[in-house]
């Protein structure tokens, strides 16, 4: 059937990515966690994501998943990278050891196989990869997805970028090809296809979930402004956003960026930007920061001696809280002495980063001050007067 794939990782890209080539090709997803291993043979979907639970169930895939790495990459003609790489603030720099691991794992059991990248990775790894190794069949694909939404958006996809050496014949063929399998699983047709040199495609990467992250930062500045000033940010976002060229996406204020892909990917490109003139990139990271003291600043200044959190998530319909915002606001309003509980039903331990976890809502609620909800939702509707959110779809 098809292709011989490997997926290496199965986070939201690596399964939605793997799930999608399954369709007609012979995919193998490798991950190190046993449990994962066991829920995906089982079709049991790993992750939140509607169309992934959907599609284990209801479509013939051709999908199996090990963690023994010899026999996932036994036979691969593409070896689909999707592992962490989280940014290292000590190096400043994405943290690409486990990318390079599984290059040389490639090279030691499946030597032929195209090595796609889907891991977001520094501007010019790739490159710096393929020198290094004396490998040139590696290229670049950026993933452009979202928490909860990555099937979906594999499905149907903006675009499909791959980025590889066009002198290289046999990598260039390779990695058309493997472009043509990204379009033959998606639903949508004609979707755009670009092909570039990789450093190129890992810019754009980094360039587009900047520019996400500046919208974020423009929308919950002026939601400061407006809080400052008395002002009603609803009616000014909705003003604003009947231009058709600013629009309505993207505009709904929170407690700062967070999530997989922003936080990191802002700053890697920053660092990229070393030796090179610039204004907007860093005040784009600094933003985040100015916003979650003023955040904290609000809600300490009711003085309240205990502060529910509601949900850890960055999202509604999201099992991720990786990175996000509100606890870098839980941390500044510990450190201005008030006590931290927390209600989020997806955590067991009874204790997060030293705070108190507490999934009886009722009791979450009657022990908490003040509620802070970086996205509300029905189940505080009865307590909105506890509640300090910025969500303006809830506020009203």
């Amino acid at each position: 059937m098809g292709n011989r794939i490997t997926v290496v990782g199965t986070g939201y890209v690596g399964l939605s990515i793997a799930t999608l080539l399954s369709q007609h090709n012979s995919v193998t997803a490798l991950d190190i966690s046993e449990n994962k291993v066991r829920m995906i043979n089982s079709r049991i979907s790993p992750i939140q994501d509607r169309e992934t639970e959907e599609y284990f169930k209801n479509v013939k895939l051709d999908l199996k998943a090990t963690a023994d790495a010899a026999s996932a990459y036994s036979g691969a003609d593409y070896v689909v990278i999707s592992t962490p790489t989280d940014y290292d603030p000590e190096i400043n720099h994405f943290d690409t050891s486990s990318v390079e691991s599984v290059i040389r794992d490639v090279m030691r059991y499946a030597p032929g196989a195209l090595i796609v990248i889907k891991s977001t990775v520094p501007v010019g790894f790739t490159e710096t990869a393929r020198k290094k190794y004396g490998m040139s069949g590696i290229v670049f694909s950026p993933e452009f997805l979202r928490e909860s939404r990555a099937l979906y958006d594999n499905l149907y996809p903006s675009r499909i970028i791959v980025g590889f050496d066009e002198n290289d014949g046999e990598t260039a063929a390779k990695a058309r090809n493997f472009a043509e399998l990204l379009k033959e699983g998606a639903v949508k047709k004609d979707v755009p296809v670009l092909y570039m040199n990789p450093t190129e495609a890992e810019a754009v990467k980094l360039f587009a979930n900047t520019y996400l992250a500046l919208r974020v930062a423009f929308f919950n500045e002026l939601d400061t402004y407006a809080e400052v000033r008395g002002l009603n940010t609803k009616s000014i976002i909705e003003g604003i956003g009947l231009d058709p060229r600013i629009g309505t996406h993207y505009n709904n204020p929170s407690f700062g960026y967070g999530g997989y892909c922003l936080p990191k990917d802002t700053k890697q490109l920053l660092a990229n930007y070393n030796n090179v003139p610039n204004n907007i990139i860093g005040a784009i990271v600094e933003a985040n920061r100015t916003r979650k003291d003023f955040i904290a600043s609000r809600i300490l200044s009711r003085a309240p001696r205990t502060v529910g959190v509601y949900r850890l998530t960055m999202k509604t319909n999201s099992d991720n809280f990786r990175a996000s915002s509100i606890q870098g606001v839980m941390r500044r309003v510990k450190e201005g002495g008030a006590d931290i509980v927390i209600y989020e039903p997806t955590l067991e331990d009874g204790e997060f980063q030293g705070s108190r976890v507490i999934n009886d809502l009722s009791e979450f609620k009657r022990v908490s001050d003040v509620i802070i909800a970086n996205r509300c939702s029905d189940d505080i509707k009865d307590v909105m007067y506890k509640v300090y959110t910025r969500d303006i779809y809830m506020r009203d």
